[in-house]
């Protein structure tokens, strides 16, 4: 468990420092991070869902933003 909490802390950190306009770019990562908690029986702490919902809508604005009108 250490070692994954390790692991998210520090991708936790890697997204708050990235540039807002492409940080949605690591939400594969850290849904990955989250599947691999729940494979270990360990709870998802309620900031990382919200971080990842975030990043879910900030990836689906960033595909709209690409949108010819």
């Amino acid at each position: 468990m250490t070692n994954t909490r390790t692991e998210l802390d520090r991708l936790e950190h890697q997204i708050g420092q990235a540039n807002p306009d492409i940080r949605h770019k690591l939400e594969p990562q850290l849904r990955r991070m989250i599947a691999r908690l729940h494979d270990e029986g360990i709870a998802v702490p309620d900031q990382t869902k919200s971080l990842h919902e975030m990043l879910l809508c900030e990836a689906i604005e960033a595909q709209f933003d690409n949108m010819p009108v």
